[in-house]
């Protein structure tokens, strides 16, 4: 029998094959929903559940499922990306070192967007920052509408953006592209860590930390309603991910982030790694940072929150109603 399941996955060269029908979930008939910007599928998914299957920022989907949004995320990583990078400052700001950011504003889409959260960890971890004491600067709502932010979040003025802010020097530091001023291409903007590379590699040669930037969450309904689904759904990424992979390898995927990811390849082996245990290490970051930073109360466990379907004759129990 073959059910028809929505879908929302962003243009990632790894499920080409999934979006292309190249690669099936078997038993799955698959209507792919588009979305221009991925930001608003999450906001949707996040709240409603309204899709079956689909690509989520992990911290929005840690703070849904606290919230009770009935859904779970399978290990299958999407987006990888070093977090070193993407923080931005004014050529000619004064604000050059991690602990003067303390008693700073700095510009986000939103307290909660993933690429920050894992900024902020790597500041508060490896530089000392009180993340406390940097006023947070938003111009979006978050995911989960009863998120409440800490204390030292705010709205930008009304009628202000960040881009803004930053033209007329209001602003002076801010995180680049959707995670914070988006279109401010005319900025005269430098990376705050101006040795982003070298800061990585020792930084994951010490850690083993690979941040992710996207999970696959699926409805809770749809995983009770066909236990081994989980485990066609894992079978069907891992094949389109090698598929891809071996494009990579052999040249005939060149695109910016396929270059990208043979770059990251020399760093960290498997680039693109599936499963609980291969992310372990970095699943277990994002949710102390999660916890640490106030988007969730309590820490869930990895096997509830990130359940594998190979630990299990492929099976997925919720334990949520």
């Amino acid at each position: 029998m073959t059910v028809r399941l929505s879908i929302v996955l962003g243009k990632h060269g790894q499920v080409e094959d999934i979006r292309s029908g190249a690669v099936p979930i078997e038993g799955v008939d698959l209507t792919f929903l588009p979305f221009e910007r991925m930001p608003d599928a999450y906001r949707i998914m996040a709240r409603t559940a309204e899709f079956d299957i689909c690509e989520l920022a992990p911290t929005t989907y840690l703070m849904a499922r606290e919230a009770g949004v009935p859904i779970t995320a399978l290990p299958l990583p999407m987006t990888r990306q070093f977090r070193h990078r993407g923080l931005q400052r004014l050529r000619n700001s004064t604000i050059k070192s991690p602990k003067q950011l303390e008693g700073q504003r700095v510009g986000l889409r939103a307290y909660s967007v993933t690429a920050p959260v894992w900024t902020r960890g790597i500041l508060s971890d490896e530089y000392g920052v009180d993340l406390k004491r940097i006023t947070w600067l938003k111009e979006d709502e978050e995911h989960v509408l009863s998120f409440v932010p800490p204390k030292n979040v705010s709205d930008a003025p009304p009628g202000k953006t960040l881009a803004g802010m930053m033209r007329s020097g209001e602003l002076e530091v801010a995180f680049a592209g959707l995670a914070g001023v988006g279109g401010g291409e005319d900025l005269d903007l430098v990376e705050f860590f101006d040795n982003a590379d070298e800061l990585e590699r020792a930084w994951y040669e010490r850690t083993g930390i690979y941040p992710i930037h996207g999970v696959i969450a699926v409805r809770d309904a749809v995983l009770r309603s066909d236990p081994s689904l989980a485990g066609r759904v894992f079978m069907a990424f891992q094949l389109a991910r090698d598929n891809y992979w071996a494009r990579v390898e052999s040249g005939e995927a060149k695109g910016k982030d396929d270059l990208r990811y043979a770059k990251l390849a020399k760093i960290v082996g498997d680039p693109l790694p599936y499963g609980l245990e291969e992310n372990r290490r970095s699943l277990e970051a994002l949710v102390r940072y999660a916890k640490e930073q106030g988007l969730i109360a309590n820490a869930p466990s990895l096997h509830d929150a990130f359940p594998d379907p190979r630990e299990g004759n492929g099976l997925v129990s919720t334990g949520r109603k």
